[in-house]
């Protein structure tokens, strides 16, 4: 079904491993944070400070890995460096109880956690050029997996370790992982860097860049994901609130609802990612958001904690389907030689317009009810689906 043979599709799995973990390092993070809260007596305000480390570092880190990336050639190699880093941050928790100290580890899982991406999409869209929507699903079934699995494993270990002793024990796994792709995948990388000469000047990036960035479709495509990415990110932030404080959700039914959520991603994503490799990119997008603005509304009318759980599924199946498609179609457009960079340049997009949402959302639910911010998110995808519209159609064709 795929198009790609059992036998080749190793490497597109090894890296969706490698994926997981980056989202395992920073739900770690995340679940970490109220018990080093608690534990440290910071203050809400110290606590938060933390998190903005973490998304400054995560962006900053984003436009330079690019670079690296496409001037070195050597892509297996920062993965390998951004797991490296990320569970060296993570091992290091278990020692420190300075808040100098844990926000430099903290800036150290951001900037891993974004070293990650332009490495891993440039290396599987080159690997599988004819089949990139396949192959990048996999890596975005990781994320959800890694957003799914790390929240279960850093409760059960926080239930009978500390904090320090959860942070050591949860980097084991990325490690393990970070072995096996060198192990795997880098002797080969190797080999192709030596028959290659290499990556490539400075100079010949710099013009490179320049003529990504002149390109109408690629930066309407970057403002598109990053409409998306506003509607993704607010839902994640809003609808545990949503949940709890309109519908009276219990923490059970929450929790279901939440991971209802991420299993619609690892469901949807290998199906749309094959599927546009067949009929094009355009149409699985153009599917994903519109269902994705329908279901959005669609939540502010329901009360019952069963249809909840079944939309939540719908939305998470929809709104995680179009992610590694809108990557692929990213991928047809760069030249081989710059897909690092056209990946940061898409990410920076995401990470920029995501960051308004939180205090937007939060001004918009203070002054007329959370309903309302799911209103504001429906409008996102509504202008997401506009430019997917408004785009040049010049899809450039899939190497087969």
């Amino acid at each position: 079904m795929s198009g790609v043979h059992w036998n080749r599709q190793g490497p597109a799995f090894l890296v969706g491993l490698g994926h997981a973990s980056t989202h395992w390092i920073a739900a770690f993070f995340y679940l970490l944070l109220p018990y080093i809260t608690r534990d440290l007596d910071l203050s809400y305000a110290q606590a938060g400070l933390l998190v903005a480390v973490f998304h400054v570092s995560s962006l900053l880190a984003n436009f330079g890995s690019g670079l690296l990336v496409d001037v070195t050639g050597r892509r297996v190699l920062f993965q390998v460096v951004s797991l490296l880093v990320g569970a060296g941050a993570l091992l290091a928790f278990g020692v420190t109880r300075e808040l100098a100290m844990l926000a430099l580890l903290v800036t150290l899982i951001g900037a891993s956690n974004n070293l990650w991406h332009p490495p891993a999409i440039a290396y599987l869209s080159d690997i599988y050029p004819g089949n990139r929507g396949y192959a990048l699903s996999i890596h975005a079934l990781g994320a959800n997996l890694g957003d799914t699995l790390a929240p279960l494993a850093a409760g059960t270990l926080l239930a009978v370790l500390t904090w320090q002793g959860a942070a050591a024990s949860g980097s084991a796994p990325v490690v393990l992982v970070a072995i096996a792709i060198t192990a795997l995948l880098l002797r080969g990388e190797k080999s192709a860097h030596a028959a290659r000469a290499g990556g490539m000047s400075l100079s010949e990036y710099v013009a490179g860049l320049k003529r990504i960035v002149a390109n109408r479709l690629v930066l309407g495509l970057c403002l598109m994901a990053g409409f998306r990415s506003m509607a993704q990110n607010g839902l994640l932030v809003f609808l545990p609130l949503f949940l709890v404080d309109e519908l009276q959700t219990g923490p059970l039914w929450m929790g279901i609802a939440i991971m209802a959520m991420q299993m619609g991603g690892l469901v949807a994503a290998p199906i749309a990612g094959t599927w546009s490799d067949r009929i094009g990119r355009r149409p699985v997008v153009l599917s994903g958001l519109s269902v994705t603005t329908v279901v959005i509304v669609a939540l502010t009318l329901i009360q019952n904690d069963a249809v909840v759980v079944a939309a939540v599924s719908v939305l998470g199946f929809a709104l995680f389907a179009v992610r590694p498609v809108i990557h692929s179609w990213m991928m047809d457009l760069a030249p081989s030689n710059l897909a690092g960079s056209a990946t940061s340049l898409m990410f920076g997009t995401q990470a920029l317009l995501s960051a308004a949402v939180p205090p937007i959302g939060g001004l918009i639910a203070d002054a007329y009810g959370l309903s309302t911010v799911f209103y504001m998110l429906a409008a996102t995808m509504l202008v997401a689906n506009l430019l997917v519209y408004l785009l040049p159609h010049q899809d450039a064709p899939r190497a087969g």
